[in-house]
């Protein structure tokens, strides 16, 4: 049994990708920008809000001034409409009641700005026991960045042997490698099989009965 499964958040955990493309397109429209179709916005998420920003601007407007003005009414939008379609995928909230009760540590370390995470983990989830809610803060960089991890392990000091890393993108899989722990690829997210192959994940899964099985019997890598 791992002691220690640190999960990403969006494409991992919750589906966001409706509220955060309104969100997107929303502070688009205010600012006079062409609107994305929400089946685009799965290629644009990842990397935080900023990167997110700057994805969907035209080419030629991604400065520094827009996103920040950007920003703002994404803020604006998403703060008040963060759980408008949101939703745990399928199984989600078993597991992570399961790995309490197993006394099995969780933590999130997402690249969302900080008071959102706290937000969507307590409203989707509000009877879990988290041992870390971590997303973007200006003292530490973003993910693929382990830093978020070693902040994690700070807190929760768990053997790296011990402790899984799940995500749904290259990102996420880079992120273990660099923190140097095991990963598992989700392929329910935001991101395909082959982006995770691609970023070398040691587990793919599909469904959450697998990842529940890697968990709890653990191979030797």
């Amino acid at each position: 049994m791992k002691q220690l499964v640190i999960f990403d958040l969006d494409g991992t955990l919750l589906n966001t990708i409706d509220d955060l493309g309104n969100a997107a397109n929303y502070a688009l429209e205010k600012c006079g920008y062409p609107l994305h179709a929400l089946s685009s916005y799965p290629f644009f998420v990842g990397n935080g809000i900023t990167r997110l920003l700057e994805r969907v601007l035209p080419e030629d407007e991604r400065s520094a001034s827009n996103v920040d003005i950007l920003r703002r009414y994404f803020k604006e939008y998403y703060d008040e409409h963060n759980t408008d379609c949101t939703k745990p995928y399928p199984g989600i909230p078993e597991l992570l009641q399961r790995l309490n009760d197993n006394d099995v540590k969780i933590a999130v370390a997402s690249n969302k700005y900080q008071s959102a995470v706290e937000k969507l983990m307590h409203h989707y989830f509000p009877n879990v026991k988290w041992g870390a809610i971590e997303g973007e803060k200006s003292d530490y960089p973003r993910k693929p960045d382990p830093s978020i991890v070693f902040d994690i392990l700070s807190k929760i000091p768990t053997p790296k042997a011990a402790t899984l890393y799940v995500g749904d993108s290259g990102v996420d899989m880079e992120t273990a490698r660099r923190a140097c722990i095991e990963s598992v690829g989700v392929t329910w997210g935001f991101r395909s099989a082959k982006e995770l192959r691609d970023y070398h994940a040691d587990h793919i899964v599909s469904t959450v009965d697998e990842l529940t099985e890697i968990i709890e019997h653990p191979l030797v890598l």
